[in-house]
């Protein structure tokens, strides 16, 4: 039976209410993912810590044991997976296939849990519940040992940038809690993961079903001293995001009358107070915040996290897809990424392949032009790939087709993170990170010594130059009268001259 605080505690003489909704509000809040393979138990997990927590209302516990006995696994027992598994097909297959989010806690913090899907099919529903997490619960069968789908999460995770690991060992029932089976899923798991990149990895051997280490301590391991799950998870303090310089992609260009101009965004990175200078990139146009408008009234100081409306003190172009930025750290206005993809597509992609590109509140086209290599779920190193295929993790190169500002997706995840989406279908066809903008000086310097213009020289004006002066001599080349062919050449100049001043 779960025991609740009788209606008369809350009476509004006794402010017992009121005491209770500032206590939950002091609590911080910590968002965990569970994912692994396929029936290792992370929606019976998830059960198992709702239950122990007391998080069940007693309607709610019989409405399960009535569900138990029509779809569950486990016999007479409550079915715990059932609390989460809440559509008919996953209650059918006793598979989890949607994303789900479950919200706990307990005297010392509050949570919410993404219980995501470990068939393969749907891993692409897994990197969602996974792109918000600060934490992880990466669970392993303890008869089965590591899968491909286990390090193809764990790669995942590590590339949404979760830091902190729990290695949850579970079904130790089944295995008769032996201690060397254990010992050699951590030191396989440890083995895997010592390149990407975790700060903390915790290995606790779990019963899911029988509640042993989840909640309250087992004695069915005495060979094993450390936290429970549900202490690991009370205590794990997940690193802060690094001091980042301001942002605040644009979503949207407000103007309710002819008096008004502002430009609508969430707070990506860092803070911005009014009388700051700021950048509209891509491009080089700067300003001062005039105001800082929100429903409730005007700011002075807006952080990260916050949606508000800018005003500018100068009439400046921007729109929807550029980015106000700190001058002194701006994103980089590239037209090539460098990428890490995760390819949730069905259809395959290949160098050449072009998709549009959705990164901010920005769009482009963007081209594959090079497959750098495909990441090897099993080992974790990259080996050669022509082409990218469903669930495939693969470095790439992109080209745009205009400008885009952007970071590094290690820098800021809301400028650095991105969809490829089919052009035909508007399917999504990857997720993808930016591990490095490419700057247009570099793209000029690979550039040069390719085509007609191999050897020219470096600068703008040279450049341009160049050009003018090979339009001469093809205009020649073809009979055309040397006086003609000057104009021509004249003419590429000027028209050089005025596309590079766009």
């Amino acid at each position: 039976m779960t025991i609740h605080p009788a209606p008369k505690s809350f009476a509004p003489e006794s402010g017992a209410l009121e005491a209770l909704v500032a206590g939950h509000g002091r609590k911080d809040v910590l968002r965990f993912i569970t994912c692994g393979s396929v029936d290792d138990g992370k929606s019976t997990l998830i059960g198992r810590l709702l239950h122990d927590t007391r998080q069940i209302l007693d309607d709610q516990l019989v409405a399960l044991a009535s569900e138990s006995r029509r779809h569950g696994t486990q016999g007479d027992e409550l079915d715990l997976a059932l609390l989460v598994d809440g559509l008919a097909a996953e209650r059918e297959q006793g598979i989890t296939i949607d994303v789900a989010y479950r919200f706990f806690s307990t005297e010392k913090r509050s949570f919410i849990v993404a219980d995501t899907p470990g068939h393969e099919q749907y891993t692409r529903n897994m990197a969602t519940g996974a792109s918000t997490a600060e934490a992880a619960i990466l669970l392993v069968d303890a008869g089965k040992g590591l899968t491909a789908q286990t390090r193809r999460h764990a790669l995942l995770v590590s590339m949404l940038g979760v830091r902190h690991v729990a290695l949850a060992v579970n079904k130790m029932d089944l295995v008769g809690w032996n201690e060397t089976a254990f010992a050699r899923i951590r030191a396989d798991f440890e083995r895997f993961a010592a390149g990407l990149g975790f700060v903390e990895i915790v290995a606790i051997p779990i019963s899911a079903k029988t509640g042993d280490n989840v909640a309250r301590p087992s004695g069915a391991a005495p060979w094993r001293a450390g936290p429970t799950l549900l202490e690991w998870l009370e205590t794990v303090r997940p690193q802060p995001e690094a001091a980042s310089a301001f942002r605040m992609p644009i979503q949207w260009v407000c103007r309710p009358n002819a008096s008004f101009r502002g430009y609508a965004g969430l707070v990506a990175g860092g803070a911005v107070s009014v009388g700051d200078r700021v950048r509209i990139a891509p491009g080089s146009r700067e300003t001062r915040i005039a105001r800082i408008v929100t429903f409730d009234g005007d700011l002075q100081r807006a952080e990260a996290g916050r949606s508000v409306v800018l005003t500018f003190a100068d009439e400046i172009d921007a729109a929807r897809g550029d980015i106000v930025a700190a001058p002194e750290a701006p994103p980089i206005a590239a037209r090539r990424l460098r990428a890490r993809l995760f390819w949730t597509g069905e259809n395959p992609a290949r160098v050449g392949s072009s998709f549009t590109i959705l990164i901010g509140t920005a769009r482009a086209g963007a081209t594959i032009t090079e497959i750098v290599g495909r990441i090897d779920p099993g080992t974790g190193a990259p080996e050669p790939a022509a082409t990218i295929a469903t669930n495939d993790i693969v470095d790439v190169i992109l080209a745009l087709d205009v400008p885009v500002a952007a970071d590094s997706y290690a820098a800021n995840r809301s400028t650095g993170g991105f969809l490829m989406v089919e052009r035909e279908t508007t399917d999504t066809a990857a997720l993808g990170l930016v591990t490095e903008a490419i700057e247009p000086r570099e793209e000029t310097r690979e550039e040069d010594g390719v085509g007609l213009f191999a050897g020219a020289p470096a600068s703008a004006p040279a450049r341009r130059a160049v050009a003018g002066l090979a339009t001469v001599a093809i205009a020649a080349g073809l009979g055309i009268d040397p006086a003609f062919a000057a104009l021509i050449g004249l003419a590429s100049l000027g028209v050089n001259e005025a596309l590079a001043r766009i």
